[in-house]
């Protein structure tokens, strides 16, 4: 007999089936018992009678221990109380495993149990539904990214993750014994977006690891992450860019809400689409902050609380939880992004925040190799000393910008979560290096 999952019962009514999964729970009221079942597909009730189950299958269920595997045969019967409307009657229980008690967390929607212990029994924990219902959220957001990607002509690149070469300002490297030479763990595939843009294929993305030696402990930031960069050549502007993400954020909304409903309506989470983005200037932004009383000076980025406030503010002017802020003081950023002509202080780039946290950030890219060289200088660097990069700008290059965010993090704000780690099957932070 073929497996049937639980999904799929109700189209089975009358029917002898067999299931497969795990005990979520055990019943006895005596003279009739219940083991709930649990598969990839949901949870369910089986049921055994004194009068119709065999004694020795009736005897059985008693020594069943919650997350044991077991294959049960039975028929099926309909129940319009039961949550598919049907139930099935056990004819014949197999244990396949037995799982030990008492279990090390409680993976029970009431749970308790810190997040630090979770992860260590990630395997257990995400037998809950709701917790695996943000992984398969986050999966289905992987792909509707790269179903975007592909649409819009975009070809996906992998690049190295050990390096000798990075041009990404103010993250620390981890270093590795490369057969007895240093090399890093990429910090950005940012060299390589440019320099296959620069190979022909005009549009790339790469979806994979991106690691950071920061000591940052928050409820944001990963030492291992899940980027998700791309880079487009033959642009206008920054606005080009922003249009892209724009487009790439309504169109995975719409999907989501489609593809990820049933796991979105269990996490409890609605989306509103919007229909713009709105764009506003850093200054812009520093005003709107300052008639709050949070003051920043011209050269200053913004920190966390003013990210909030303004998410804040951005909701109440404009009904938007999503915000592009723009022209990012060129002291806070890169020496490869563009300056605009009209003020040699500023960059053009940006940062996409939804509902007052930083989701990406982007920028048009300096091309033009004697500017790009001077921007070095500013910023106490020499661009011949980094010729690998160097040399991308010696052979015809064209306007290009791009933009990098973590899968990590956007998954965790479109799923309302609180702790970035949440949305990370085994994350790594600078407290945490197993399992």
């Amino acid at each position: 007999m073929n497996r049937t999952l639980i999904r799929d019962l109700p189209r089975k009514i009358g029917k002898s089936v067999l299931l497969q999964g795990w005990v979520q729970d055990v019943r006895n009221l005596s003279k009739i018992k219940f083991v709930i079942l649990r598969d990839r597909s949901g949870s369910m009730q089986t049921v055994a009678l004194q009068q119709e189950t065999k004694e020795k299958v009736f005897r059985q269920i008693d020594q069943l221990t919650p997350e044991s595997v077991v294959a049960i045969t039975g028929k099926v019967k309909e129940n319009k109380e039961s949550r598919y409307g049907v139930e099935v009657l056990i004819q014949k229980i197999t244990l396949f495993s037995s799982a030990a008690v008492p279990l090390p967390i409680d993976n029970s929607d009431k749970s308790t149990t810190h997040i630090d212990k979770r992860i260590d029994y990630r395997f257990l924990d995400t037998r809950n539904a709701k917790h695996q219902a943000i992984f398969k959220v986050r999966s289905k957001i992987a792909r509707i990214l790269t179903d975007f990607f592909d649409k819009k002509g975009f070809v996906n690149i992998n690049t190295p993750k050990l390096t000798t070469i990075g041009v990404e300002s103010g993250a620390e490297l981890f270093q590795v014994n490369y057969f007895g030479k240093p090399v890093y763990l990429s910090q950005s595939p940012q060299v390589y977006k440019q320099m296959f843009v620069m190979g022909g294929f005009e549009r790339v993305y790469e979806i994979a690891p991106i690691f950071r030696a920061e000591k940052s402990n928050t409820t944001r930031h990963l030492t291992e992450f899940t980027g998700v960069d791309m880079e487009i050549g033959f642009i206008k502007d920054e606005e080009d860019i922003m249009n892209l993400i724009e487009s790439m954020l309504i169109y995975l909304l719409k999907t989501l809400g489609k593809e990820a409903a049933a796991e979105l309506k269990l996490l409890g989470i609605t989306h509103t689409i919007p229909k713009t983005i709105p764009r506003i200037t850093m200054k812009e932004a520093k005003e709107m902050l300052a008639g709050k009383g949070k003051k920043y000076g011209v050269d200053d980025d913004l920190d966390a609380e003013g990210e909030r406030l303004l998410g804040q503010l951005v909701k109440e002017k404009y009904n938007s939880e999503f915000v592009f802020v723009t022209r990012f003081p060129w002291a806070v950023r890169p020496f490869y992004h563009m300056k605009p002509d009209d003020d040699t202080n500023a960059t053009k780039s940006f940062d996409l925040l939804f509902n007052g946290v930083e989701i990406a950030t982007g920028a048009q890219r300096e091309h033009r190799y004697d500017i790009l060289k001077a921007q070095a200088a500013e910023k106490g660097l020499n661009l011949d000393s980094m010729s690998k990069y160097a040399e991308i700008f010696k052979y015809g290059v064209a306007p290009h910008g791009g933009v990098g965010f973590g899968l990590d993090r956007i998954t965790q704000r479109l799923l309302g979560l609180d702790n970035v780690r949440e949305a990370v099957l085994l994350p790594r932070d600078p407290e945490r290096s197993s399992p």
